[in-house]
């Protein structure tokens, strides 16, 4: 594997493998809720957003002109951040008809923006789906005030529904809710009171998180000084088990190991990332991947600004995955999906037979009950759900042995 932490991006060399995913990554919030490690910043001005507006095109300019070859018809297209329905209506406005004057949305199958149920207005919702917009997301989290203090989350319980009603009354149908689940000095009876509220409010996509104390967040420093303390390990698992089966019960899938929709409602934008597809991304943090050659946007703001401005694209951290690491990361990738690894769609993407690259993992994992196989698949069990990291993490890389 070939890396660098910085590097000018020679796009025209990319492979000529069209992206299917467009992930823009609009990083301003009103205030960092204190769990949060992505890149976002406070307190901006309506002017410098407009010429983030700006900037973003021009940034889509350069894959036009300079890497063409990857710029076909685009299948998802998903606003993150930060929050992106922060941006003034008619920035946001002009961002999306600025990206499909520049980028072929022709074939577009899902457009999410995510939206934070404090800053969501009937016009907002009315300008999103007039744009094309087809799928929101709402950070809910939880709907309990003590714990949206905990995670420094501003917005109320009540926020929520008013949020989805005006979504509704814009035409959105596809909606989905993020929920939080282990926060500290939660109980298993709150966490499933949190799930059945989301179930009442009739979404069709539920996407249900651990809290995790990423390193030099608020929260996790807090937990260094000792002011706040993690929920018990097995009490956590609890909440993920008794998630997957009352959301089974209310014909919501797992297809992923934290995501969940009803028939038909998967959200097609992650599928593209846990299937190992091509993607690129726009803003700052935002990370890309074209056929193994991947990396990601200047994390600050100022930076790549100043590189759009140059007329350059803003890539640190490029990396060559060589043959042996793709297979291994589509392996890792797959195993949290539902449908795991199935053997004959990674023999077509890799060339390798899994039954026979790891024929020694399979042994000693379905020994310890953690994976279930059969003719066709490797999935994890509900055991190996548990440890499910350090299981993918065993098919890292394929064995080369027997290849």
């Amino acid at each position: 594997m070939q890396t660098s932490p910085s590097v000018a991006l020679d796009a025209t060399a990319l492979p000529a493998a069209r992206a299917e995913g467009l992930y823009v990554h609009i990083p301003f919030c009103f205030h960092k809720c204190h769990y949060c490690d992505f890149y976002s910043i406070t307190r901006q001005t309506p002017e410098r957003m407009d010429k983030f507006v700006d900037r973003m095109l021009a940034e889509a300019d350069l894959w036009v002109r300079r890497a063409p070859q990857v710029t076909g018809p685009i299948r998802t297209i998903f606003f993150g951040g930060g929050t992106p329905s922060l941006l003034p209506l008619d920035s946001m406005a002009r961002l999306i008809a600025g990206l499909k004057n520049r980028l072929d949305f022709s074939r577009a199958i899902e457009f999410t923006v995510e939206c934070n149920p404090a800053t969501v207005s009937q016009d907002y919702c009315g300008m999103l789906r007039q744009s094309g917009v087809n799928r929101l997301s709402f950070g809910a989290q939880s709907f309990d005030r003590a714990e949206l203090a905990t995670l420094e989350r501003h917005h109320d319980p009540d926020d929520v529904p008013r949020s989805l009603a005006l979504a509704r009354s814009a035409g959105f149908e596809r909606l989905n809710l993020d929920l939080i689940y282990a926060i500290p000095g939660q109980t298993l009876e709150r966490w499933m009171q949190n799930l059945e509220t989301a179930l009442s409010l009739g979404v069709s996509h539920l996407s249900c998180y651990g809290l995790t104390f990423e390193e030099n967040t608020p929260i996790a420093v807090k937990r260094r000084l000792g002011q706040m303390h993690e929920v018990e390990e097995s009490l956590e698992l609890q909440m993920l088990h008794a998630t997957r089966a009352r959301l089974r019960q209310a014909n919501f899938t797992p297809y992923e190991i934290s995501n969940y929709a009803q028939p038909g409602q998967a959200c097609q934008h992650n599928l593209v990332y846990w299937t190992g597809g091509n993607y690129i991304a726009l803003g700052p943090s935002g990370s890309s991947h074209i056929e193994g050659h991947r990396w990601k946007n200047r994390p600050h703001l100022r930076e790549w600004e100043e590189s759009i401005d140059l007329s350059e694209f803003p890539a640190v951290d490029y990396e060559i995955l060589s043959p042996d690491r793709r297979a291994g990361e589509l392996a890792m990738l797959t195993l949290r999906l539902s449908t795991g690894l199935i053997f004959d769609d990674y023999s077509a993407r890799t060339g390798l037979d899994a039954r026979i690259v790891y024929a020694d993992v399979v042994d000693n994992l379905t020994g310890l009950g953690l994976i279930e196989v059969d003719s066709r698949s490797i999935r994890l069990s509900d055991k190996g759900l548990n440890v499910a990291d350090a299981v993918a993490g065993e098919f890292l890389l394929p064995s080369r042995a027997l290849a």
